[in-house]
């Protein structure tokens, strides 16, 4: 075993959207990384659907940016189709999405990591991790390298103990054409729980051999609606090679959309798929891992929705320069003949010739109560796990959960105090802590019902909710916070403005909720104390100023008790009046705070109740 002559702070495995998050992040921090991974040809892949975004997702996007992270300003590089969807619903649950060139998202990340400093990389499997005193100092890989290192950041995606399955044939994998991670036998060993998950994906087929003219068309918006909140910091002139889109000198968005288009299954698709329920891998018996609620197979639609007499099939183009189409919604894990005969019973897809096969894939997770709001582990100091280790689903998912692993795995080693997002300042952090307090059963993703203060948490102010925690945390370069302060400044001076002025008989605070209002409505004046892009926030503040207000009362009211810290060595089993089920539970959990405790599943208010008592006894007892 060759041990590499050049120590690291942080060692990221795997170079998905979670690893590359996480490397980058470090780096920018100021450690010394290594980015892990056993194919450099795939960094940042898209292993599935070639867009980002959508409902909460695309809110994490767009907190992932206001992070400092790189996955909106990627998206925006690289997009073919830019859309917002609920614009028609209120501000809370209306979300960025975007349909991507998928060879030149992947090319692009992959420049960034290659030309970031403080970052090195290293092509290998990983085989054994390292722990001396439970805490992790190193790896080995299948290339009989050893790397040493003082944190370690473990997001392997579906590799670990990767199974394919097409029918009843089987094949290791993660992805079609990568082999599988041995490392949860390492995980097992070092006593960590380990279970398994299922996914899939549908088929690809060639748009040569599709009737556009019997599909919907469903185009972008128009101007697009970008995710960074930075995007000026595009290559002016399409100076960088990867980027599709780009800002001329005179400061104009270049970009040409493509479309994507919609058509229906139907009754003959769905008995084609009956028929041949007992070679599907999951119905057949193959399968042994729970799949996606919220993203089931077609199998599942058409056995659990048995009323329905369609379902929307959404024909996504891969990228600018192929004839690739991804076909959304009709995940499956059929044989390769089933597949292309209830395809083909598509209208629209009568004549279509697959390329790729749909599958579905069994990987290895750890159930994420196993970690602490940091996303390090519980057992093994310095080890960090991120994305569907975790149980989640989703790239927006795993590059925030990358991120924060990558940005506590820095403060750590740095001798800092961790960054924590709560439920009230981000989606991420409402992810974050159902995943470590709640657990998973089924594969996680993320909604807008799953956050409690989502008028709070608005996609339009990610920037301002959590821009100064990360720049205190190191985050955020000069040039990008300079940006930040003269936005956050013109929004303040926009609302007093809008406070002072008069405007249609009225102040302009109620004119807000009496009017569907217009940018361009406004008087010239008014348009010349701030910009149009700022207008969508102030128009929302001021129209839902009592719902916002009342939210944030209520999170003030809470406080206290959510913020109420509890002892990490706190012995439970040694509390009277808290059931046995609940002594279990908090020493399996080991919340950080009585709010958490709250929040843990199976506990009472009563429970709660209790723990608040005691630490009053103590506070009472020793003055902490």
């Amino acid at each position: 075993m060759f041990t590499y002559p050049k120590p690291y702070h942080v060692v990221v495995i795997g170079a998905g959207h979670a690893g590359v998050e996480a490397a980058l992040a470090a780096a920018r921090m100021g450690c010394q990384v290594a980015l892990l991974t056993q194919n450099l040809d795939t960094i940042g892949q898209m292993s599935c659907n070639p867009a980002i975004g959508g409902l909460a997702k695309g809110h994490v996007v767009r907190e992932i940016d206001a992070l400092g992270g790189i996955m909106a300003q990627n998206t925006d590089a690289t997009a073919i189709q830019w859309r917002m969807l609920n614009s028609g619903k209120g501000p809370s649950v209306r979300a960025p999405r975007a349909q991507c060139d998928k060879k030149a998202y992947q090319f692009r990340i992959k420049n960034i990591v290659e030309s970031t400093p403080n970052l090195d990389l290293h092509q290998g499997n990983v085989t054994r991790l390292i722990v001396e005193n439970d805490a992790v100092v190193g790896l080995e890989t299948n290339m009989g390298l050893r790397l040493n290192t003082k944190a370690v950041i473990l997001s392997a995606g579906t590799f670990m103990r990767g199974l394919m399955h097409v029918g009843k044939q089987t094949e290791k994998g993660g992805r079609t054409g990568d082999a599988v991670s041995t490392v949860s036998d390492s995980l097992k060993e070092l006593g960590f729980q380990v279970e398994r998950f299922k996914t899939g994906t549908p088929c690809r087929l060639n748009g040569r051999s599709i009737d556009f003219s019997k599909c919907e068309r469903q185009d972008g918006d128009n101007p697009p609606s970008l995710f960074s909140y930075h995007p000026e910091e595009l290559e002016k002139g399409g100076d960088d090679l990867f980027s599709l889109n780009h800002y001329s000198e005179e400061g104009m968005f270049h970009v040409e959309q493509l479309p994507c288009w919609i058509t229906w299954t139907n009754s003959q698709t769905h008995d084609h798929i009956r028929d041949n329920l007992h070679l599907s891998a999951m119905y057949g018996g193959m399968i042994e891992g729970v799949g996606p609620r919220y993203c089931p197979s077609i199998e599942d639609k058409v056995v659990k929705f048995a009323d329905k007499e369609r379902h929307q099939v959404f024909l996504e183009p891969e990228g600018r320069h192929t004839r690739e189409f991804y076909i959304n919604g009709v995940s499956t894990s059929l044989p390769y003949s089933v597949q292309l005969d209830f395809i083909r019973s598509i209208e629209g897809l009568e004549n279509a010739e697959i390329i790729r096969a749909g599958y579905a894939v069994e990987y290895d997770y750890c159930p994420p109560t196993q970690l602490y709001p940091t996303l390090e582990t519980k057992a093994i100091s310095g080890l960090y796990f991120a994305g569907q280790i975790n149980g989640t689903s989703g790239y927006e998912e795993a590059a925030a959960q990358g991120l924060m692993a990558g940005t506590n795995a820095a403060l750590k080693i740095q001798g800092k105090d961790p960054f924590i997002l709560g439920r009230d300042q981000a989606y991420i952090g409402v992810m974050i802590d159902d995943l470590v307090t709640k657990g998973c059963t089924e594969p996680y993703r993320l909604f807008t019902s799953r956050a409690e203060h989502r008028l709070l948490l608005r996609q339009d102010t990610a920037d301002q909710r959590i821009t100064p925690q990360a720049r205190e945390a190191g985050l955020i370069p000069d040039a990008r916070w300079k940006r930040f302060e003269e936005k956050r400044a013109a929004l303040f001076e926009g609302a007093k403005y809008i406070r002072e002025t008069a405007y249609d008989g009225g102040k302009l605070e109620a004119w807000f909720r009496r009017n569907e209002s217009r940018w361009q409505d406004l008087p010239e004046e008014m348009q010349s104390k701030f910009h149009m892009e700022h207008w969508g926030i102030l128009e929302s503040d001021f129209k839902y100023a009592g719902h916002i207000q009342r939210q944030a009362l209520q999170i003030e009211r809470m406080a206290k008790q959510e913020n109420a810290p509890l002892p990490a060595d706190l012995d439970y089993h040694a509390i009277s009046g808290l059931k046995m089920e609940a002594r279990q539970r908090f020493s399996e959990i080991r919340p950080t705070t009585l709010g958490q405790a709250g929040r843990i599943a199976g506990i009472t208010p009563a429970d709660v109740a209790v723990l608040s008592i005691w630490l009053k006894k103590r506070e009472l007892a020793t003055g902490l």
